[in-house]
């Protein structure tokens, strides 16, 4: 079976297609950056263990490396780059920041754009034959595009037409991508994912990331403030393309399987989860009564609802959004069934979130009483 390369390979959605590919008994070569605490193994078997929520895993075709992802070969020795890319490979490049603010621009554009050019010219140095590399990017890169989003390259524009620098500079690195295949042949791939969420069918949820970002905050509140009305500036009838984090991983093992694959597929959500389902289930899971208004100016709100209002600086920006986007490439080629979220599926992951904040909080107290 053929070798799979993954940077930023402990990160949440990366995580989880390793376990995959494992289970698979594919070989899986992870870049992991080193940490202050703890090192690249250690960082992936954290990342693995927790994805897999508990399981063991066999890391037996698992070859765990540290890299640089700015630096010219990643410094790692040429030799060692030689014998990962003895045959041929997919490389999915899934490293990124998730910084989005104008104080972190010059850090996201570093990261997200030159992170990309510098992994697609170590590839295309020591790759062989057909191998084929994968940019994860997201259905996001869309900025505030109206109608479908087309499964096709979009050129580069000022920050004006995107909600955040996150945005911008994943568009700007899908077209780094674009000139490395019309310029130097790369065999390149983009891959654009929305919004992953929890496993669809267990409720599993490891990522605090968009939705759950906004209901680890809630639940905070909550319970500091219990029994409380509060309003958020929310347009409830809009919606949040919400994809399983299992269905994306059946989806890249598919990408992995067929040989011949599109150059750019949105791995994205058919049926929008609306915004006030969301709300309604955080409501039941929690004692708070949380009222969304479209409009909603922030000198009309209380001390409380002027601290939710300020951490959803990111949220916010989504909170009247109903993308449309094109799946043509990904229906056609790959041919692969999901499984869409729904309104009990969100609930079950809201469920298993709020639990497992409930459960960390028992055992730093239990610590703490140490």
């Amino acid at each position: 079976m053929k070798t799979i390369i993954i940077d930023g390979a402990n990160g949440y959605v990366a995580s989880n297609f390793i376990n995959k590919l494992l289970e698979q008994k594919y070989k899986v070569i992870a870049l992991v950056r080193p940490s202050v605490k703890f090192s690249p193994t250690e960082r992936m078997a954290e990342a693995l263990t927790k994805s897999g929520d508990g399981k063991y895993v066999n890391m037996d075709n698992l070859k765990v490396l540290g890299y640089s992802l700015l630096h010219k070969d990643f410094l790692i020795p040429q030799k060692q780059l030689e014998e990962i890319f003895s045959e041929e490979v997919d490389y999915f490049h899934f490293a990124a920041s998730l910084k989005f603010d104008l104080k972190s621009k010059e850090e996201i554009f570093e990261t997200n754009v030159g992170g990309v050019a510098n992994s697609i010219n170590v590839f295309s140095k020591f790759a062989k034959g057909y191998s084929r590399f994968f940019f994860i990017g997201t259905a996001y890169s869309c900025g505030r595009f109206s109608g479908r989003f087309e499964e096709k390259f979009y050129p580069n524009e000022d920050i004006g037409k995107f909600r955040n620098y996150y945005e911008q500079s994943k568009r700007v690195a899908e077209n780094i991508v674009k000139e490395n295949i019309d310029k130097n042949g790369l065999n390149g791939h983009v891959i654009r994912l929305s919004q992953v969420v929890g496993n669809n069918k267990t409720g599993v949820t490891k990522t605090d990331y968009g939705i759950f970002d906004f209901a680890k905050r809630i639940h905070s509140l909550a319970f500091r403030n219990p029994n409380q009305t509060v309003r958020v500036h929310v347009d409830p009838f809009s919606t949040q393309n919400l994809i399983p984090v299992d269905t994306v991983i059946n989806y890249l093992q598919r990408t992995v399987e067929v040989k011949h694959v599109p150059t750019i597929m949105n791995f994205i959500a058919k049926n929008q989860v609306k915004n006030i389902h969301i709300i309604k289930s955080i409501n039941r899971l929690l004692p708070i009564d949380i009222v969304p208004e479209k409009q909603l100016a922030r000198h009309e709100m209380n001390a409380l609802e002027r601290i939710i209002s300020a951490g959803m600086t990111f949220t916010e920006s989504y909170i009247d959004t109903n993308l449309l986007f094109d799946t043509s490439n990904l229906d056609q080629i790959l041919m692969v069934d999901g499984h869409e979220a729904n309104e009990n599926s969100v609930h079950k992951m809201l469920e298993y979130f709020f639990d497992n904040l409930a459960t960390q909080k028992r055992k730093r107290a239990m610590i703490s009483a140490l």
